[in-house]
């Protein structure tokens, strides 16, 4: 390969443990503020990543599809607020003069680029991939250039394309229509020889067949790479850009040939889908980054109601999301479900029973184990510095202290004193504990979540959570 990988992104695959390392002492001692969904309104296709110089970066498509700007925060939660840097817009007429759509940001050779694809003035859908590299080094006020467009063996519907690294080789990575294939895109995948140009021919990963691939559209778009626990993962959006949007995940062995179709698996059933539980629908096109402390993050769009009027594509609230991503016992991603608005929440884990964690049936809250989503609960912030824990699968309710210390799920808005909680330091010398505040702690106790006092260590272990 002629360039360098891009080294936020060579971050990112190399694994969380390197950022946590990287933070230093000073990010411990001053955590970072907490993202709140949905993190930036009406961005769709968002590409959010943590470069080497310890800050994120932000590119996405705008409603009006004229523009690419970049965003860049010292905190992921600081993304919602940051000034917007416009740095190209379409021309009026003519070639590139039509729809604008999911830029990318990335560094390459020392170089910033930006991949996005866009239509002619007087052919909107007419859509292809472009280019564009940075003369200078701010990404942010630098000037930029065509580079030219992204070579492909067809002139063809083209869009979504990422770029990554693996075990030495960058790897262009995008959606387009083939000819004599009847479907709106299927994924590609190749080697790279420059930054526009491919070192041999591409080889198709999939072709969207399955029924939630094809609602509405014959889709497979919005690729992205993530390498964990041995295993190369693509995650892709499918179906039409309404409710139907869904994501799904390819997956292949680290050591295995990637550019040999065989080498991948397809998840059978979408991975992660619209939530009326949580209301967010549509989710999709997603990205991978890290938070501060080093933990993946699932970036993503979704709109906050399902029924739209006219085209989709037309509706300017799809927004930007972001949510912790877990793993199964197998080390594949678990997406869960979209968390829905609010802050993103966490995993309690006690510290006596590390393979399990605070989570609720129904109405009921327990300790074990279960689906992700019954396991995540958001703290609410309240006055005085309280917290109110809520779970993702019941906005608008908490966690509430009745008679005897019994712990129920109740509506939110009640008693503070019964549904609010101290966040303090872990009462075994790690983690957090939740102080009541008519006396005891958040604990459990043969599997029931009560509300005692911790006196002795077993009681303290019992009332100290992991945060995961």
């Amino acid at each position: 390969m002629t360039f360098d990988p891009t080294p936020s992104r060579r971050v990112l695959l190399a694994g969380a443990g390197a950022l946590a390392a990287a933070a230093g002492p000073a990010a411990a001692r001053a955590p970072a503020p907490t993202a709140s969904n949905p993190l930036v309104r009406q961005r769709a296709d968002a590409l959010i990543f943590k470069h080497h110089d310890g800050q994120y970066y932000m590119t996405a498509s705008v409603p009006e599809y004229d523009r690419l700007a970049i965003r860049r925060s010292p905190t992921l939660a600081g993304l919602a607020t940051a000034k917007e840097s416009v740095v190209w817009r379409r021309p009026k007429t003519g070639k590139l003069g039509g729809y604008i759509w999911a830029p990318e940001l990335h560094e390459i050779d020392g170089r910033w680029h930006i991949y996005f694809a866009a239509g002619d003035a007087d052919e909107p859908f007419h859509i292809r991939t472009y280019v564009l590299r940075c003369l200078d080094k701010d990404a942010l006020t630098g000037r930029w250039e065509m580079a030219g467009q992204f070579q492909t063996p067809w002139d063809t519907f083209t869009l979504d394309s990422t770029i990554f690294s693996h075990k030495g080789v960058r790897y262009a990575l995008w959606a387009q229509q083939e000819p004599g294939i009847k479907t709106n895109s299927n994924l590609y995948l190749a080697p790279m020889a420059t930054p526009t140009t491919l070192a041999r021919p591409p080889a198709r990963l999939t072709v969207p067949t399955l029924d939630w691939e094809i609602r509405g559209f014959k889709v497979a778009e919005g690729p992205a790479p993530l390498i964990r626990n041995g295993k190369v993962f693509i995650s892709y959006s499918a179906s039409a850009t309404d409710d139907r949007y869904c994501l799904g995940l390819l997956a292949a062995d680290e050591n295995a040939d990637l550019m040999s179709p065989d080498a991948w698996s397809k998840s059978p059933e979408p991975v992660f889908v619209s939530s009326e539980e949580t209301g967010v629908w549509g989710p999709g096109h997603n990205a991978f980054t890290v938070d501060e402390q080093g933990r993946d993050v699932l970036v993503y769009h979704g709109r906050d109601y399902k029924k739209i009027q006219g085209d989709p594509l037309f509706d300017p609230n799809r927004h930007t999301r972001v949510q912790r991503l877990y793993y199964k016992a197998d080390g594949t991603p678990d997406f869960g479900v979209p968390v829905g608005a609010g802050p993103v929440p966490d995993r309690f884990a006690p510290l006596d029973r590390p393979d399990a964690f605070l989570r609720h049936e129904g109405e009921r809250p327990l300790v074990g184990t279960g689906p992700l989503p019954t396991t995540q609960f958001r703290q609410k912030p309240g006055p005085a510095g309280t917290v109110s824990l809520e779970p993702i699968l019941k906005p608008g309710h908490v966690l509430g202290v009745g008679a005897g210390g019994a712990v129920a799920i109740v509506p939110a808005g009640g008693d503070p004193r019964r549904a609010s909680f101290r966040r303090v330091p872990g009462l075994a010398g790690k983690g957090v504990s939740f102080a009541a505040l008519d006396g005891g702690h958040l604990r459990h106790r043969d599997g029931a979540v009560v509300v005692a006092p911790a006196q002795d260590a077993a009681g303290r272990a019992a009332a100290t959570f992991m945060v995961t």
